[in-house]
């Protein structure tokens, strides 16, 4: 069975960090690329970052440049968002993505 488990969301104030962890079972990990998206409500679920075999290539949408990183361990299965200088617009709901498959996702506030 598929199973994407988030971790690592909160509450912070702006310029604050997090990291956030998607742990993934059911396939093998290290032979795919790894996507996180994130959602507000009411709005559709937006790619944030992508990151390809073996962190071969990693992109990112425009209003995070410079301030996330994408990263994987594949000896834990493991995938990681690194999120600083956090702002009020990086509030939401942020998921990992494997093919169709979602994780339950893991909420970020920022707000002072």
């Amino acid at each position: 069975q598929v199973q994407l488990v988030e971790s690592g969301g909160g509450s912070v104030q702006p310029g604050g960090s997090l990291k956030l962890s998607c742990v993934a079972s059911g396939f093998a990990f290290s032979n795919h690329g790894m996507w996180w998206y994130r959602q507000v409500p009411g709005e559709e679920r937006e790619l944030v970052a992508t990151i390809g075999v073996g962190g071969s290539y990693t992109s990112y949408t425009t209003s995070v440049k410079g301030r996330f990183t994408i990263s994987r361990d594949d000896s834990k299965n493991t995938l990681y968002l690194q999120m600083n200088s956090l702002k009020s617009e990086d509030t939401g709901m942020y998921y990992c993505k494997w093919l169709g498959v979602w994780g339950q996702g893991t909420q970020v506030t920022v707000s002072s």
